[in-house]
């Protein structure tokens, strides 16, 4: 199984950025630690803080690996044009963030991305991205 997993804007300052909410590890250390818990799964990670590099990565991924996992930060509330990416491809995408965002300010309360994923998990840390992993290997999109 090949899965894909993208980051949106800020999440690069994951380990620094309000670690009250977002904890203090960097997203590479912790991926490091999701090969290591899923060997046979084909893990590729790419964070870009530039709405058009994570549409065009949706596309360039979206017809070759089997499922893709996105936390699209703030762009999870505003980007219809991610949104559409996603609708626009064929293997199956998961809407993760590290944070309850329902608990957050109002305007963090929709996504955008939301209705066109197969599912979302969310308020779980980093844990979200193991637990949307899972998710694939037992309902094997």
């Amino acid at each position: 199984m090949k899965l894909t997993i993208i980051n949106g804007p800020n999440l690069n300052l994951l380990g620094k950025r309000e670690p009250g909410i977002y904890g203090n590890s960097s997203f590479e250390k912790y991926f490091i630690e999701l090969i290591k818990m899923f060997p046979k799964i084909e893990l590729t990670y790419f964070q870009s803080n530039i709405e058009g590099e994570i549409i065009n990565k949706i596309h360039e991924d979206g017809f070759s690996v089997d499922g893709i996992i996105i936390n699209a930060g703030a762009y999870t509330h505003t980007s219809v044009a991610i949104r559409d990416a996603i609708s626009a491809i064929p293997c199956k995408t998961i809407e993760v963030h590290i944070s309850n965002t329902l608990t957050r300010e109002n305007f963090r309360h929709e996504s955008m991305i939301g209705p066109v994923c197969k599912g979302c998990i969310m308020g779980f840390g980093l844990d979200s991205y193991r637990l949307a992993i899972l998710s694939f290997i037992s309902q094997d999109l």
